[in-house]
């Protein structure tokens, strides 16, 4: 599903104008319809509705929606915003539509604006300004907009919380942005709903197909998409009744120190249950009888150290490469590490200590293996890339790090991100919070290196691994509730998210 950038939306539109053909005022009424289904659905007859409408095309939206829910019996008032004397061609005729209704209480505010009660049995329907904005609200309108966010009434936004812009808000003021409780996004989400720091403007948020035409959607290009489960079928590789273990690849893992077994069977065992070949662990002598106990599959190969990794060892034989999990950061691990990578030609995953190590040579990530992914969480991208003030910034300097280092990254967190060395994002709709749990990460390293191992671009490894490693967790969370959901959970449901994206 294609994420695009505001300046887009509108021409979207007019596509679809053009192409289907239709009216610009009954795609409005189009996206009127929707809205209207998905609020009755909600809220029954007896809620009574405030509408603020602004001046352009999503106050049109927000007053078809009034007039279709005063036809529904529902008692509506309509607060139209018009400062300026100007309406667009669409909210106009809409206008003059709602105020010959009797069933609707009908305001036009041009200058005094004499606010309502909102209680808390009230819903307010947002349709002052949608995703066109581009600076932040002020005067009368930010005014308004604080007042509807003191109250206590539920808040239902069209398209977007009015004030929010749809990608970037490192800017914006937030105390005037509306805090809706439900966004109904029209067609598709906007990048800024992915944000962890706008989740207290969008609330809720769902999609309402207006049906907006397809060819245009397609024919429009965006750096931006989130990844749907029939995306993560077409890469699925078949395997052939005649394979054998030597056709899904040798992987290396190398992880754990004193102290930090577990990372390393985590790892482990979740390469194993997403179809490596063959395994063969790297760790210290003191971790070797832990693993050969609980990862009885997985060969192991002892550091020369009894500690923790301080030898490099050869990776000429393997397909892929894992790092990081439970590695500690002693000072002759580091060297070790540096010194691996030097030398490896094998693609790697880099994970935990491997990344905050590699965040004091950061010249080492431009010369990382071909086909190497880089799995941070938020703080262990800023160690790589410095302080970010936002989600925006973030994104921006984790891109700008895949371009420069020709590495993949998988940022870690809510809608995960699958970023290219070309730009392109991929969010991903899987997981839940019960996953913010240790050792979740450790199981994310180990689902992308077997699918490196097994002959997967790396594009198409962060793809798959970082769905499916959601979708376990998807199906633990329901097996076991958020709270009590631990990493192993994850690796327990692997195999039923597998055959999900399988079959």
């Amino acid at each position: 599903m294609k994420i695009f950038p505001s300046s887009s939306i509108k021409k979207l539109d007019a596509y679809t104008i053009e192409h289907e053909p239709i009216a610009s005022i009954d795609l409005m009424e189009r996206a009127a319809k929707a809205l209207t289904k998905a609020i009755t659905d909600r809220w029954k007859p007896e809620t009574p509705i405030t509408v603020f409408a602004g001046p352009g095309n999503n106050g049109g939206d927000a007053l078809a929606v009034a007039r279709m829910l005063a036809e529904r019996s529902y008692k509506v008032e309509v607060y139209l915003f018009n400062t300026k004397g100007e309406l667009s061609p669409d909210c106009q005729t809409n206008k003059e539509l709602v105020e010959i209704m009797e069933e609707v209480t009908f305001h036009e505010i041009s200058t005094k604006f004499v606010p309502p009660a909102l209680t808390p049995q009230h819903l307010v329907i947002d349709g002052l300004f949608g995703s066109g904005l581009n600076k932040p609200l002020s005067g009368g309108f930010a005014a308004v907009v604080k007042y509807i966010n003191s109250a206590s009434a539920m808040v239902v936004a069209i398209d977007t919380p009015s004030g929010l812009m749809g990608e970037e808000n490192t800017f914006n003021i937030k105390s005037n942005i509306i805090r809706a409780d439900f966004t109904f996004s029209l067609q598709l989400p906007k990048l800024a709903f992915l944000f962890v720091e706008n989740a207290e403007f969008v609330g809720e948020w769902d999609l309402l197909d207006i049906e907006l035409n397809e060819q245009g959607i397609e024919e429009t290009e965006t750096n931006y998409e989130m990844l749907e489960i029939e995306d993560i079928r077409e890469l699925m590789k078949p395997r052939s009744q005649f394979a054998h273990k030597g056709n899904f690849g040798h992987a290396l893992l190398i992880a754990g120190s004193k102290g930090m077994a577990g990372a390393s069977i985590l790892a482990a065992r979740a390469c194993l249950r997403s179809g490596a070949g063959l395994l063969t662990v790297h760790a210290p002598l003191c971790n070797n009888d832990i693993l050969q106990t609980a990862v009885p599959e997985a060969m192991v190969e002892t550091d020369a150290n009894e500690m923790y990794f301080a030898v490099p060892t050869d990776t000429d034989d393997y397909q892929a490469v894992g790092i990081g999990p439970g590695l500690g950061k002693n000072e002759e691990t580091e060297a070790a590490l540096l010194e691996q990578l030097e030398h490896c030609q094998t693609p790697v995953v880099l994970d935990a200590d491997a990344l905050n190590m590699l965040a004091n040579h950061r010249h080492a990530l431009t010369h990382l293996p071909k086909g190497s992914i880089l799995t941070p969480h938020p703080k262990e991208l800023e160690r790589l890339t410095g302080k970010c003030q936002d989600s925006y910034e973030r994104l921006t300097k984790a891109c700008e790090l895949a371009r420069t280092a020709k590495v993949h990254i998988i940022l870690k967190g809510a809608y995960s991100t699958i970023i290219t060395p070309e730009g392109k994002c991929y969010f991903n709709p899987t997981g839940n919070p019960g996953m913010a749990t240790g050792g979740s990460g450790d199981v994310l390293t180990g689902v992308v290196l077997a699918l490196l191992a097994q002959g997967y671009s790396a594009e198409d490894a962060a793809k798959i691994g970082t769905y499916v490693h959601g979708l376990a967790g998807d199906f633990a969370q329901k097996k076991r509730g958020m709270i009590s959901l631990i990493a192993s959970d994850i690796i327990t449901c692997l195999p039923i998210a597998w055959r999900t994206v399988s079959e």
